[in-house]
């Protein structure tokens, strides 16, 4: 089992170095580096066998010369040149010496280590085709053994299912998983199972998990050998016989990681997004399949994932390191931590680290609001409103509260801003969490205006029908709009176009019904979507407070510390 990994110089990393247990799992935002740490890896595995094939096991020599490899060998990353593998792509830089500057090599290093041995390897550029490894320069070791088990096997997500599958060999089937061709190679890899050593009682195995999971019954594959092709096919819990491309996404990528783990016993597992199209619950099913099937392997697996049952799973029993920042570990965190983030979810910790603020609202439709006036106004929290930590809270301070304060137990200079619908009292002062709340009722308050509700019909009917229907639209919301002012009239409900009704429900719903009825259309404007409102309203016309609420959440966002050591 592999219990570190240290990297230097290779693609986005300078350097990094990951704690590693039986099971570990990265994970973090796209473009974090958990795939380029799986890479890492799998180049060392590869340095480490070139070296071996050319210089045995035996002491490394005093001069340590390197074994080649060539671009082509590198199967789990392909690249169209060497010097992509190197961090911004420089091979080369300057060294000052003796009041000289001479060009010295930039080496990748990668150093691993299991429970009693430790192997280091350097990387030398050569040219576009080719580069140079070698043993680590002072490493203490000076021997080149390393367990069977450190063999690692690299395997990225589901990219569907060909219509056809040539038969190929194990080497040709890595190649293609190396380049993520995973739609050539799911009947071959099952092919190879049932041929190889305890195929029978293997395939057994994975017959009986996908039935259990999907209700499918596997058929043997079978190689036509009249086409040079390998067939597949499962029948339905009608008994239905299909070829195994008519299956769904979810129970091929299920397969491909039974076949890969059964394939690769008593090795290192590189699983690059292993819950890809598979929803929620599968999820869950699937990373237990995994772990189980991998400890009665003898394998150990390291997988990058963005999902967040993958995250709070792991947390529990796993390795889970945090690409936010520096890599880092985030399930030992001592037990008070540990305690608050499985009750709030390491999915937040991870977007507090990540953003270093939060913000609470009522709901989706008050981002949704607030982005679109922010844009109306051009003003600077509409950069942070594409992509904040948002938490909908449904207007109760006390779970925004309650939330902020679990997390600040794991990350102590969170800020946040809350933004409540008006309130009996106002929210107590905090320091941290800035609470605030709207003047008017609600927010959609502010979109109350009658040429914005003028504006927005008379777009509808041109959406619908052309500019013929415009005018007719345009009428119609003027009318309704007279006759649910005069229903609150007479009801002695509040102004709608005042600061006291509450806008959504007391004036909005009822108009929009009337509106669509007097159309003899369904209703198909409902809360959901009365942010497309924003969009009407004029910068001129929009409520100073809207500003003012922005400029609070670019104040709080300005304080925000995410980690980036």
């Amino acid at each position: 089992m592999l219990t570190r990994l240290a990297i230097r110089n290779f693609k986005r990393f300078d350097k990094v170095e990951l704690e590693l247990g039986e099971r570990v799992v990265l994970i973090g935002p796209n473009n974090a580096g958990k795939t380029t740490a799986l890479q890492a890896l799998a180049l060392w595995d590869i340095g480490l066998k070139r070296w071996l094939e050319k210089r045995g096991s035996g002491a490394v020599p005093g001069k340590r010369p390197g074994a080649t490899i060539n671009r082509r060998d590198l199967i789990a990353m392909p690249v169209p040149a060497a010097h992509l593998l190197w961090r911004d792509r420089h091979v080369r830089s300057g060294v000052r010496k003796d009041g000289k500057t001479r060009t010295a090599n930039v080496r990748i290093e990668i150093e691993v280590e299991g429970i009693d041995w430790r192997c280091g390897l350097e990387f030398d550029y050569a040219n576009e085709e080719s580069f140079y490894c070698r043993p680590l320069r002072g490493a203490d070791e000076r021997r080149m053994a390393v367990p069977e088990a450190a063999a690692a096997a690299y395997l990225p997500p589901m990219s569907g299912l060909a219509a056809n599958e040539t038969r190929l060999d194990a080497g040709a089937i890595n190649v293609r998983l190396g380049e993520g061709r995973t739609a050539e190679v799911l009947r071959n890899l099952c092919y190879q199972i049932i041929s190889g050593k305890d195929g029978e009682d293997k395939w057994a195995s994975i017959v009986a998990h996908i039935e259990s999971l999907f209700g499918s019954r596997l058929d043997k594959p079978h190689y036509v050998s009249e086409r040079g092709e390998v067939t597949m096919t499962y029948r339905t819990r009608e008994g239905v016989r299909l070829d195994l491309s008519a299956s769904g996404r979810g129970q091929q990528q299920t397969l491909l990681l039974l076949a890969h783990l059964s394939a690769n016993p008593r090795s290192v597992l590189l699983l690059d997004e292993p819950d890809a199209h598979l929803e929620i619950l599968r999820q869950r099913q699937i990373y237990q399949l995994l772990s189980d099937t991998a400890a009665s392997a003898g394998s150990q697996i390291i997988a990058a994932s963005h999902s967040e049952v993958l995250l709070n799973e792991a947390a529990d029993r796993d390795v889970l390191i945090a690409f936010v920042g520096r890599p880092h570990r985030i399930d030992d965190r001592g037990s008070p931590i540990a305690k608050a983030l499985k009750e709030i979810g390491f999915e937040h910790y991870l977007q507090a680290e990540e953003k270093g603020w939060v913000l609470y609202l009522e709901g989706s439709t008050d981002l949704a609001i607030l982005l679109a006036l922010a844009r109306r106004l051009q003003h600077p929290a509409a950069d942070l409103l594409q992509s904040p930590y948002v938490r909908y809270v449904a207007n109760q301070p006390a779970r925004a509260q309650a939330h902020f304060y679990g997390l600040r137990e794991a990350k102590a200079d969170l800020v946040g801003i809350a933004l409540y619908d008006r309130l009996e009292r106002n929210p107590p002062e905090d320091p941290h969490l800035s609470q605030l709340m709207w003047r008017r009722r609600e927010i959609e308050n502010y979109l109350c205006q009658r040429p914005v509700l003028l504006d927005f019909a008379a777009a509808e009917g041109r959406r619908h029908g052309g500019e013929l229907f415009v005018s007719a639209w345009r009428s119609t919301m003027d009318e309704s709009i007279a006759e649910i002012e005069q229903a609150l009239t007479t009801l002695a409900e509040p102004d709608p176009w005042g600061p006291d009704i509450k806008a959504s429900e007391a004036f909005l719903d009822p108009l929009f019904k009337r509106f669509y009825a007097k159309l003899e259309l369904p209703k198909l404007m409902t809360k959901t979507h009365y942010h497309r409102l924003a969009g009407f309203v004029e910068a001129k016309h929009i409520d100073p407070e809207i500003g003012d609420k922005l400029d609070a959440l670019v104040a709080v966002a300005g304080r925000a510390r995410p980690r980036e050591d």
